[in-house]
């Protein structure tokens, strides 16, 4: 994989996390509790859940080349009808009902809520179905792994310690649209290669 390709890696997930309910969770959770430890808490917790998803990604790299492709390409434009379609205000109140229960407590406690909430949060999420669909179409699962992890901790700092001002500046819909649009077109060019071949 190029460098190229590893941060393009880097960049979609850092993008699709931005619009998602666990980023605005993050937001809450940080705005109630020390920034710091919400962060920790939150990016452990999808570190983990990168880990599981490019394990099921290098699981589809056994399937047959064609049927692969197929379901790749199913998870682009199904990620790309879900950026696109979803309501921006419904993601946003998830994201602050799942953080709801957070207080402030001990350092080492937050950080446990925060990694709960993210990880119970992410599971089946957008990101965690990219990365094994990434992890499918490269075959490399380490960088796919690395890449993922980089993109979401960023989401996760930058959640943390400026997601109010980020959350009144730029429009969630606006996000959730670029994201959107790079998936089906991710989507439709795998649909192209897969009827070409």
């Amino acid at each position: 994989m190029s460098v190229g390709g590893f941060l393009g890696i880097v960049g979609i997930m850092f993008l699709l996390e931005l619009p998602d309910k666990t980023m605005i969770a993050t937001v809450v959770m940080a705005s109630k509790a020390r920034p710091l430890s919400v962060a920790i808490g939150a990016a452990s917790a999808f570190v983990v859940q990168m880990a599981l998803a490019c394990a099921a990604g290098g699981l589809l790299t056994l399937l047959p080349s064609r049927i692969k492709e197929l379901i790749i390409a199913v998870l682009f434009l199904a990620g790309a009808a879900y950026l696109l379609l979803a309501k921006g205000e419904k993601v946003q109140e998830e994201g602050e009902r799942e953080a709801a229960p957070e207080h402030r407590a001990s350092f080492a406690r937050e950080s446990l809520t925060a990694f709960g909430v993210i990880f119970i949060g992410e599971f089946g999420d957008l990101t965690q179905i990219q990365a094994a669909n990434l992890v499918a179409k490269t075959h490399q699962p380490v960088l796919v792994f690395a890449a993922s992890s980089i993109g979401l901790i960023a989401v996760t700092f930058l959640a943390s310690y400026g997601g109010s001002l980020i959350l009144r500046k730029v429009p969630l819909v606006l996000v959730r649209r670029f994201g959107g649009a790079v998936f089906a077109g991710l989507g439709l060019y795998t649909l192209i290669h897969l009827l070409a071949a």
